[in-house]
């Protein structure tokens, strides 16, 4: 299951808006690099919708099935909010909806790398 935590606003190329749902997995833990410590964590992935401001935030907190998967990508820079850290990175996360198939699962990663 996910849940649906926030949402974001981005235009298009003619100005108009669209909106994209946050969701978020379930709670995992992970065992730290640096200290060995483990601490727990959520993946999140961005959904793009059809729906309007208002019905995005009615869907806050709204569950529904599927899972959030990690995919590999060409290296990218990313910068940490808290730190101004600059790091690259070479994957990122999708939503996939429950019972999609292996084969089905990797043809939605080769699409979404395809976007990208």
């Amino acid at each position: 299951m996910v849940r649906i935590i926030s949402y974001k606003t981005r235009e298009r190329e003619d100005g108009t808006p669209f909106y994209l749902l946050v969701v978020q997995g379930g709670i995992e833990m992970v065992k730290s690099k640096s200290t060995g410590q483990f601490y727990a964590t959520a993946k999140k992935a961005m959904v793009s919708t059809t729906f309007d401001e208002d019905t995005c935030k009615g869907l806050l907190g709204s569950e529904f099935p599927g899972k959030i998967s990690k995919i590999t990508t060409e290296p990218y820079q990313y910068t940490i909010k808290d730190t101004g850290e600059v790091i690259t990175l070479e994957h990122r996360y999708i939503y996939l909806p429950e019972g999609v198939e292996p084969e089905e699962e990797q043809v939605a990663v080769e699409l979404e790398q395809a976007l990208l």
